[in-house]
């Protein structure tokens, strides 16, 4: 259906009385204004960034016909006065604009002091104590908050033709205050070092706007440096010379010669580091982790151990004895190296015996009263291993207990762990900086034993730690190639390692949801185009697995998608399933509703929630614009300016999956998918199912994803460090 338009442009004055829908990205707002003249209440459509309810605004734009909504203004320009009379102030301040100052307090501060209510707060907020109920502390937070308004809407009027969404121009408030202007107009590139979200290209868009040549060292060092963080995303520590000098020179769109001289000058000033392999770059802080790594494995795997004495073939039988039946070669190997190496690595893929290692191992340290500490990447792998071993296990992050005012781990080398040996899980996904930090803070008389699955995909963040200490040589390794566990996930576990074999045959596949039989485990319903798989997905998780398995919940169903764009892509995928599964109101200011399901998008170690931490919606509050939500236990409440760290996730990335297992699995697959898919994405998808996987897409994709065997390799400096 069309919009049709009356192309004549009109200027339209009034006071905007409710907001109805805001988009935090790109402000767009659906509204309702009060003209002046005629006096009418009409739609109004638009990006108005910064604005609030009760502002007088001058809109210029036309009137539209929508065929659904009807009349509406639409908005191509707008000027925006603070409101002057005492109707618009008292909207304006009963708007939940400013913390502190609900309806209740807006009418009795309006009634106070009338018209001039706004100057009063601006520039004699102490007046404000005269209002019942307002003490010394309220008053000071209600000018602050004023304060920090009025810097909002400078900043987001200024940074309205960026893109730049409401909640990153209120955490440029809150990092620079009334200041956040100037800096933005005297260095953006600071900027973009120093609020996460702000990136290099929105800074020169800036900068090159405010006049600062194209060649200047300002602009030239941040691309370098942004041309190396985007390496870094790939997952790499460190990157050749001639290929950062050739992305920095794209990314700046300026001589390759320019770029050469600066990141010889980077090198001098220290802000790169040129490793003695390979011609390789650096950035300081990967280079010190690296360095950290490679000291501190030695040091573990050198130091004389502190175990009791432990004869390990009577050990590994009384272990056998209280399992129950005999273990495996593999599994006696790596029960044997774990007990008789400082460190040592144990690596295998699904139903290989991973489990039944771990649990004989903390049954073995705990008869001979060994101090244990167990830890994992993520909470879910973490109670996971708890459940497994019948011992206590923790996140990596609260093992080493993170201090706010430091802004570092209270558990390092000066504060070591307290322990004998320390077993860590799907050490796969450890990246580089927090490999550094837990192996640190270890002491150099304990056994360090690391187990995951070199399959599976690397860390989120830059490194390969897991491969690369393998593929040194250097220590014990044990390789677990022999499938046991069968009964209950035959389909899941067999798949897995078929598609390792490089196997294209399609498991099962199902015309149509109705054909499937509920008790395999794993299911390949087709579907060739991305509107057909949207279509399944989102009937799978709202009528199909609770119809077949009535006692799951949503928390237990998860999507995993490969890739964020398109139809089948995450971001649509999310705003399909919550309108399906979650079809209450939205707040007018931010796209989460209680209920939904959400993911933590970078650490905030502040809060103690991290990178890839699910949670649900439990509370908003419209007037103090927070939001709260529950993650495995914690409850936690976010202010507007930390939304932009927050996104649905009732569909995830497989990436953003690792370290965590969930009942039932969906997994889109099509051929439009193509750049993401490889052999290690679907095995890590697959392999996320504790009872169920419903793959939905084309064949065709799976066996592309299933031949591509190349997934990127990463370049770090860690493997030469270690054979050094």
């Amino acid at each position: 259906m069309s919009t049709l338009t009356h192309t004549q442009q009109e200027t339209l004055l009034g006071v905007l009385e409710r907001i109805l829908f805001f988009n935090e990205d790109n402000h767009f707002c659906i509204g309702e204004l009060k003209t002046q003249s005629p006096s009418e209440t009409v739609v109004v459509t638009g990006a108005l960034p910064g604005v609030q309810c009760g502002e007088t605004l001058s809109l210029k734009g036309n009137w539209v016909q929508h065929p659904t909504y009807g009349r509406q203004f639409k908005i191509l320009g707008f000027e925006s006065k603070l409101p002057a009379t005492v109707y618009g102030i008292r909207q304006y301040l009963g708007s939940g604009l400013i913390p502190g100052i609900g309806k209740t307090y807006a009418e009795k501060i309006v009634n106070a002091f009338g018209e001039d209510t706004l100057t009063v707060i601006s520039e004699e907020s102490a007046r404000l104590r005269d209002i019942p109920g307002i003490g010394k502390e309220r008053a000071k937070a209600i000018k602050k908050a004023w304060d920090d308004q009025q810097a909002l809407r400078e900043v987001m009027l200024f940074l309205k033709t960026y893109g730049v969404g409401t909640s990153l121009c209120l955490r440029l408030v809150k990092n620079y205050g009334a200041s956040a202007i100037t800096v933005l107009r005297n260095d953006p590139y600071r900027v973009a070092r120093e609020i996460h979200g702000i990136g290099f290209k929105t800074a020169d868009k800036i900068a090159l706007n405010l006049g600062m040549p194209n060649n200047s060292p300002n602009r030239l060092d941040a691309g370098i440096l942004f041309a190396l963080t985007e390496l870094e995303s790939q997952g790499h520590t460190c990157t050749d010379h001639e290929t950062l000098k050739t992305e920095a020179a794209q990314h700046l769109d300026v001589d390759i010669q320019l770029v050469e001289e600066r990141i010889a000058s980077l090198v001098q000033e220290k802000e790169l580091v040129a490793l003695p392999w390979d011609n390789l770059l650096q950035r300081p802080q990967l280079k010190t982790a690296e360095t950290r790594i490679t000291r501190c494995v030695r040091e573990i795997a050198q130091t004389p151990s502190a175990l009791p004495s432990i004869i390990i073939d009577k050990a590994i039988s009384w272990a056998q004895e209280r399992a129950g039946f005999d273990f495996a070669g593999e599994q006696k190997l790596a029960l044997e190296a774990a007990l008789s190496n400082k460190l040592s690595v144990i690596t295998g893929g699904p139903g290989t015996g991973k489990t039944t290692i771990l649990r004989a191992l903390v049954d073995i340290l705990k008869a001979k009263k060994v101090r244990i500490c167990l830890a994992a990447p993520t909470g879910r792998a973490a109670q996971r291993m708890t459940e497994t071993t019948g011992a206590y296990a923790q996140t990596i992050h609260r093992l080493l207990k993170f201090d706010p005012t430091t802004h570092g781990f209270t558990a390092n080398s000066s504060h070591t762990l307290k322990g004998d040996v320390f077993i860590v899980d799907e050490t796969s996904m450890l990246d580089t900086s927090l490999a550094a930090s837990l192996f640190e803070a270890i002491p150099h008389t304990a056994h360090l034993i690391l187990v995951g699955d070199v399959f599976q995909l690397p860390s989120i963040g830059p490194g390969n730690v897991l491969q690369d200490i393998i593929r040194s040589d250097t220590f014990a390794v044990t390789r677990l190639n022999q499938i046991f566990r069968q009964k209950g996930r035959n389909d899941i576990v067999l798949t897995a390692h078929a598609i390792l074999k490089g196997e294209t045959t399609l498991p099962t596949a199902y015309a149509t949801i109705d054909k499937i039989i509920p008790r395999n485990d794993l299911f390949f319903i087709k579907a060739t185009t991305p509107e057909e798989c949207l279509e399944t997905v989102t009937q799978l998780c709202k009528k199909t697995i609770p119809r077949y398995f009535p006692k799951s919940s949503q928390e237990d169903v998860q999507v995993l998608a490969p890739l964020h764009r398109g139809t089948a892509g995450i971001a649509n995928l999310n705003q399909t399933l919550q309108r399906s599964l979650n079809p209450q109101k939205t707040q007018s200011f931010l796209q989460f509703k209680v209920g939904d399901k959400l993911i933590q998008t970078r650490n905030n170690y502040d809060k103690g929630i991290f990178n890839g931490d699910l949670g649900t919606v439990t509370a908003v509050n419209t007037q103090d614009q927070t939001l709260t939500a529950n993650f495995d236990g914690l409850e936690v409440t976010f202010e507007r300016a930390d939304l932009s760290d927050l996104a649905l996730a009732y569909t995830i990335s497989i990436h953003k999956s690792q370290g965590s297992e969930y009942p039932f699995v969906v997994i889109p697959l099509l051929k439009q998918h193509f750049i993401m898919l490889q052999r290690s994405l679907l095995y890590t998808g697959i392999t996320r199912a504790r009872r169920k996987v419903f793959l939905v897409g084309d064949p065709v994709a799976y066996a592309m994803a299933v031949q591509n065997q190349k997934s990127t390799n990463r370049q770090t400096a860690l493997y030469q460090q270690l054979t050094s």
